[in-house]
């Protein structure tokens, strides 16, 4: 493919892109949306972090790793946990990454 058409096929997609998610905000502000659809619509972030977010959890070798020895399950057990209890999304990321980086270098100690 040439460059040309490498940046065509770009500009595109990020057109397309962009058009699917201004249609949204566009027409969401002209219509209803039915009480029930709105409620189901409250757990799609929560759905689409959880399918971004559990593979690097559970698998993080490409098979099930369910141990005491998978660093990142620890890590984001931690990071469920602080979420939970504190609501903060700034202190649930930075633990969660402390935790994993403390975790790698004392694995690799060992």
């Amino acid at each position: 493919m040439s460059q040309e058409w490498l940046w065509i096929t770009i500009i595109i997609i990020g057109l397309l892109t962009l058009g699917i998610r201004l249609s949204f905000i566009v027409f969401m502000g002209k219509m209803q949306v039915s009480p029930i659809v709105q409620q189901a619509l409250r757990f799609v972030p929560i759905a689409v972090l959880s399918a971004l977010i559990s593979p690097a959890l559970f698998f993080p070798h490409g098979s099930l790793e369910v141990s005491s020895s998978n660093i990142r399950l620890i890590a984001g057990i931690l990071a469920i946990l602080i979420a939970w209890r504190t609501k903060n999304v700034l202190l649930t990321i930075s633990s969660g990454m402390a935790c994993l980086l403390i975790l790698q270098i004392f694995v690799s100690l060992h």
